[in-house]
């Protein structure tokens, strides 16, 4: 019996035009571009269907953006009769899989991580933090490397362990780009700047998370109709009050996304479906094990390539 996973990628993903082709050939599809639209009052379907890239790239756009395009994705996946027996997403995809999983509705989702892409923007001020990318370097030398640069007085943690042998660190602007230079000599391949605006999954991100909550509580969230693995503990949860507060710890905690992959290949899951743009997520799910079925599903030719991949999974 094929056991299915919808994953939701985060920041980084957001391109122009995505969900284009949907939107245009289907308005049940549209309708969550326009429910965005109405729900924030900005034009959002505009800068995400045309641009400009940098607009769209903001975090308190991006957001939104994502999890409209991924949400708007699994609910065509569904009425398809392509069900999923868990989901999961990364950093702000765990939002999209939260309107997935039936926790909260596309509106307060929309709502809460454009909230939380001004909260975020807001905790740091531009240029300040920092996140690097390091290849080739086990997780616990990392964290020794991270540990002796925090102890002398710059913050520097792991932020995504992505998987084996891609780590994410994140902290001050000097705090990364000490633990840098000290991963390369401990080992490490390469170490990747990476274009972001803020220190994410850092403790710098503390101010955020305490609005952050804040706004949750006045959500009405409701508990998991199909499980939601966790960034935080790379655990299936279903209970509203767990994931309120597993949301908030989401902020300054690290994304166990390899973590998480692996929890979701134990619970027997053998076919993942990114639902967004691009294929990041899918290659790093390839990365953890590369015999495992991965499909990516972003415009009409990928979708239909699940429909018939489908027609074997019953």
């Amino acid at each position: 019996m094929t056991k299915i996973a919808f994953i939701f990628p985060g920041q980084g993903s957001q391109v122009v035009g995505m969900g284009q082709e949907f939107v245009l050939n289907e308005p049940a599809c549209k309708e969550f571009y326009d429910q965005a639209d109405q729900l924030l009052a900005i034009e959002l379907s505009k800068l995400m269907l045309e641009g400009p890239q940098e607009e769209l790239t903001l975090t308190y756009h991006a957001q939104p953006a994502l999890l409209t395009t991924g949400v708007m994705i699994a609910d065509k996946l569904k009425r398809a009769g392509i069900e999923p027996d868990f989901t999961a997403g990364h950093s702000l995809g765990e939002y999209a899989a939260l309107v997935a999983s039936s926790v909260m509705t596309f509106a307060d989702g929309v709502q809460a991580v454009h909230k939380r892409g001004i909260f975020m923007n807001e905790a740091v001020p531009a240029g300040e933090g920092a996140m690097a990318a390091v290849l080739g370097l086990e997780r616990d030398v990392l964290k020794q490397v991270t540990d002796e640069v925090s102890q002398n007085g710059e913050v520097v943690q792991l932020a995504n362990l992505n998987c084996p042998g891609q780590i994410v660190i994140s902290g001050t602007a000097r705090g990364v780009e000490m633990a840098s230079e000290k991963a390369k000599e401990a080992g490490a391949r390469r170490v990747i700047s990476l274009v972001v605006s803020g220190p994410f999954h850092s403790e710098l991100m503390r101010p955020a998370a305490s609005k952050l909550q804040q706004m949750l509580s006045e959500i009405q969230m409701q508990d998991a109709v199909i499980p939601v693995i966790a960034n935080v503990n790379a655990q299936p949860v279903t209970a509203s009050s767990v994931i309120s507060n597993l949301l908030v710890e989401q902020l300054y905690s690290p994304v166990l996304w390899e973590d998480s992959v692996r929890t979701l290949l134990a619970e027997g899951v053998d076919v993942f479906i990114e639902c967004g743009p691009g294929k990041v997520l899918s290659g790093l799910v390839k990365k953890v094990d590369r015999k495992v079925k991965t499909y990516c599903v972003y415009d009409e030719a990928t979708f239909n390539q699940v429909l018939e991949a489908a027609k074997e999974w019953a």
